[in-house]
């Protein structure tokens, strides 16, 4: 017979591995986090160093990291408005999280000659 605290355990773990995947789900979420790890940024500032990236799709991942309390919204009084993002604590806690993804990547992935970012188009972000 299974020790029941045993696998509540492993379920617990399962729970909490996902909640912390759902954060990075999709292709930009991480790219926003690292850039956001440099420094807080302005939305078309992102869109610069994010080559490839629609409107559509920046918008979808900076609401996405904000409902998820990763990042911060700040909106200036100005003409025109300007809006700014940046880390919040969770969010910075979230950062070696990445690095260890990244570390793994490079040592264990398929193509690790693409996780330097030599064959990225993206290659304005880092860890």
């Amino acid at each position: 017979m299974e020790d029941l605290n045993e696998h509540t355990e492993e379920e617990l773990c399962l729970i909490s591995i996902g909640e912390a995947l759902k954060v990075v789900r999709g292709k930009w979420s991480f790219l926003v986090l690292a850039l956001l790890d440099m420094g807080p940024q302005r939305f078309n500032q992102m869109r610069r160093n994010l080559d490839n990236i629609s409107i559509k799709s920046l918008t979808d991942v900076l609401r996405h990291l904000e409902e998820y309390n990763v990042i911060s919204r700040q909106v200036f009084p100005s003409v025109p408005v300007t809006v700014e993002y940046s880390l919040t604590d969770k969010g910075r806690d979230y950062i070696p999280v990445l690095r260890q993804m990244r570390l793994w990547g490079k040592k264990w992935g398929e193509y690790p000659e693409n996780v330097d970012g030599s064959n990225y188009s993206t290659n304005k972000v880092g860890f």
